[in-house]
């Protein structure tokens, strides 16, 4: 749905049509989100945490598969040839979990590798490549990782919290998943860095309650965002033997509209370096950890040349970065 009908049809309701609420949600840079539910219909607001996590299973399990089957096929691997499997989630949790009812379901084998990475909040993604990157290099693993992410099954109840309000304007459902093997195609990892200030910790959580799972978004984030993104860019590129200047596309994690300013404006990056993270937010908000990911595969299918530095930020305060470049073809 449009982010202007969920407010019309859905959150108006839920607000009591509060006007400041929906000049945030307006405003959020989303345009269009998707959902495994209508929180407001089904009143999740008023569940306890064991029934949205009974909810996630069902939901997460089909939109994960989903994910990885399509990956597979993009990198040409069966189901069968999978060594690693990576998920990652900070939205639900079971045991077993979704990695293992996805090896089930798609006919892993039975010494298939599994990783569960939870409650890292939306830089997941990045130390999750990481992790099935260097399986493929240092073991000459073929693995997979898939990041799903249902925010919608933690609606808080209504009131006139700016924090809560944003989380609920921006962030939307969606799964997203790679898979990384020995000599393959598209991009390669070739490193990953990470920076966290602890001082900042209390700007960005993400709380478990008897209500679900809610957050705190301080709106200084985005200026400790800026604060750190330099550094951290500057040191991963140099390390590699490249500056800004030799990166030929941005992949970072949209936030939110000030978020993606703050990263432009901290690295002199022009629009047109920001405008796959502006459109990925644009289209699908903030589906946490699997955003990035999707800024990435919009980014490959414009098969840009050169290296690829992917950025992320969650909990922490803490940012992650990673440096990628088209995998050279053996002839």
């Amino acid at each position: 749905m449009t982010q202007e009908a969920i407010w019309d049809e859905r959150f108006a309701l839920h607000y009591g049509d509060d006007a400041a609420a929906k000049r945030v949600w307006l405003r959020c840079g989303v345009e269009r989100r998707h959902g495994v539910l209508d929180p407001i219909e089904e009143q999740v607001a008023d569940w306890g945490t064991g029934a949205r996590m009974e909810r996630f299973v069902e939901e997460a399990l089909p939109l994960a598969r989903q994910a990885l089957v399509a990956a597979l096929a993009l990198a040409e691997v069966e189901p069968h040839d999978l060594d690693l499997l990576t998920v990652v989630s900070c939205t639900g949790y079971a045991t077993p979990g979704l990695d293992i009812l996805l090896a089930r379901d798609l006919g892993l084998r039975d010494d298939v590798q599994r990783l569960h990475v939870g409650h890292m909040g939306c830089y997941a993604a990045i130390p999750g490549l990481g992790v099935v990157s260097d399986a493929a290099a240092a073991r000459g693993k073929t693995a997979a990782l898939v990041c799903v992410e249902l925010t919608t099954l933690h609606v808080q109840a209504a009131e006139r919290s700016l924090e809560q309000i944003v989380a609920h304007a921006l962030f939307a459902d969606g799964a997203a998943a790679a898979v990384v093997r020995p000599g393959g195609t598209g991009l390669e990892v070739v490193d990953v860095a990470a920076r966290t200030d602890v001082s900042t910790a209390s700007l960005m959580t993400w709380d478990i309650t008897d209500r679900g799972f809610r957050m705190g978004l301080s709106p200084k984030v985005p200026a400790a965002v800026k604060r750190h993104v330099a550094p951290l860019v500057d040191d991963l590129l140099a390390r590699n033997g490249l500056a800004r200047g030799d990166v030929t596309a941005w992949a970072i994690h949209p936030g939110g509209p000030a978020i993606v300013d703050a990263v432009g404006d901290a690295l002199d990056l022009d629009d047109d370096a920001l405008e796959a993270s502006r459109a990925t937010l644009r289209e699908v908000g903030n589906c946490s950890s699997a955003t990035v990911l999707m800024v990435l595969d919009r980014l490959r299918t414009e098969s840009r040349a050169g290296p690829t530095v992917a950025l992320a930020f969650g909990p922490g305060l803490t940012l992650y970065g990673c440096l990628l470049r088209p995998a050279e073809i053996e002839s």
